[in-house]
Order: structure tokens, then C-alpha cells, then sequence
């Protein structure tokens, strides 16, 4: 968008309409999903006011919900595609210059549990820093269509004793607009963990930073 170089009112609303834009790209939107129905999801924008959307409408913020049901809803952000899910976290969108980050808050626990995609497909995760890696039961593997059965055996230490895995690389892992290319992952035999951790081989790629109850991790590459 520019403006002619002529002055008066409609240079003035033309240069107004530029700088609004402008402050508009630089702003980082924050989205928490409060509500989930068939087709519809209430959302909270820069801690406003609940409302909510139906499939295909777009806010004057630019958030537009791509789909919707009652476990999880699809939007789109500042050019970006993120899943959500119903009090799992709340996802900042980054814009411009700024590196992609996310902010997720604490369930009744004080574990950050939320959602993610992990080769495009829906996924939920819990932040685990004591995981060397992204850890994953067969069952979830196999939900997801990886096929690890190639993979190198491993013995990992967990709470329950050492259990048998094996190790793959997985395409990307993305949390909200932090998409993370070729990630080092365990997949272990039967049905534990029973939710995928998401350990350093995710973490150390990020800047971790606690901002009262919340965690803001940064892709640093």
C-alpha cells in the first residue's frame, strides 16, 4: 500500500490507513480458545472479550476459523495455520521480523500440556525437559502412520524402569507458528507415554522463558 504525494483529507486517511496497517503487521496476536461447538469456537483476542466465530469468519484482527468441532479447532493467522484445542494452551501468532514464538499456560498441575502437529497431523503434547527427545507410545506412532520398524532399538529411562523404543527422525514438529524441520524422536513399544512428550530435541532449538505461571518458548533455528 502507498500513498500519492499530493496532500489534503485523502492523503491524510491514506497515510492513517498505513500506519494502522503497519501497527497491525508489527502486532503479535494472542489467542485463546475459551469454547468448541460443531463448526463454531468462542475465542478471547488480546484477553478481550469472549466471542464467537463460525467456520470461514474472519475477525477484524485477521484471525479466520478454518474449522471447528468439539475437540479442537483449525485457524489461521497472520498467513499461518494452527490447531487449537479447548483450555490447552494459548498461542501468540509472530509477524514480520520478529522470530515465532508461543505462550502456553499451566493446567491445574502446572504441567504445559497443549496442542501441536507433528507431521501435519494433530497431536497432544506435554513440555517435558527431563525427555532427551520427542517420546511417543507405538500406539500414538501408529495413530500418526510413522513406521518406525527400521528404526535402531534404544533402551530409555523412564519413571517406570528402562523400556525398549525405537529411534526415528521426525519431519516437523509445530507449536503454533514454530515449525521444526528433521526431529530427533523414541517411539516406545505398547502404550506409554500415555500423551507424547515433547523433550530437548524440540526444547534445545528454542529459548525458554517463564513470565509468571507462563512459558514463552522462541525458535531460535
Amino acid at each position: 500500500m502507498t500513498c500519492a504525494p499530493e496532500r489534503g483529507r485523502a492523503w491524510v486517511a491514506c497515510a492513517a490507513a498505513l500506519a494502522a496497517a503497519w501497527a497491525g503487521a508489527a502486532h503479535a496476536l494472542d489467542v485463546d480458545v475459551v469454547g468448541l461447538f460443531a463448526g463454531k469456537a468462542v475465542v478471547r483476542i488480546d484477553g478481550g472479550a469472549p466471542r464467537t466465530l463460525s467456520a470461514g469468519q474472519t475477525t477484524p484482527e485477521g484471525v479466520r476459523l478454518v474449522r471447528a468441532d468439539s475437540g479442537e479447532a483449525e485457524f489461521e493467522i497472520a498467513g499461518r495455520r494452527q490447531v487449537m484445542g479447548l483450555g490447552r494452551g494459548r498461542f501468540g501468532g509472530a509477524t514480520g521480523g520478529q522470530a515465532a514464538s508461543v505462550t502456553l499456560y499451566p493446567d491445574g498441575s502446572g504441567h504445559f500440556i497443549t496442542d501441536a502437529l507433528i507431521n501435519g497431523r494433530s497431536v497432544r503434547v506435554l513440555v517435558d525437559t527431563g525427555a532427551t527427545t520427542v517420546a511417543m507410545s507405538s500406539r500414538e506412532a501408529g495413530r500418526m502412520g510413522l513406521d518406525v520398524r527400521g528404526g535402531p532399538r534404544v533402551n530409555m529411562s523412564t519413571a517406570n524402569g528402562v523400556v525398549a523404543a525405537r529411534a526415528t527422525k521426525l519431519d516437523t514438529v509445530q507449536l503454533g507458528p514454530i515449525t521444526l524441520h528433521n526431529v530427533e524422536a523414541v517411539v516406545h513399544d505398547g502404550d506409554s507415554p500415555s500423551i507424547v512428550l515433547v523433550g530437548m530435541s524440540v526444547l534445545n532449538r528454542l529459548d525458554m522463558k517463564r513470565e509468571g505461571g507462563q512459558l514463552v518458548l522462541t525458535q531460535r533455528y
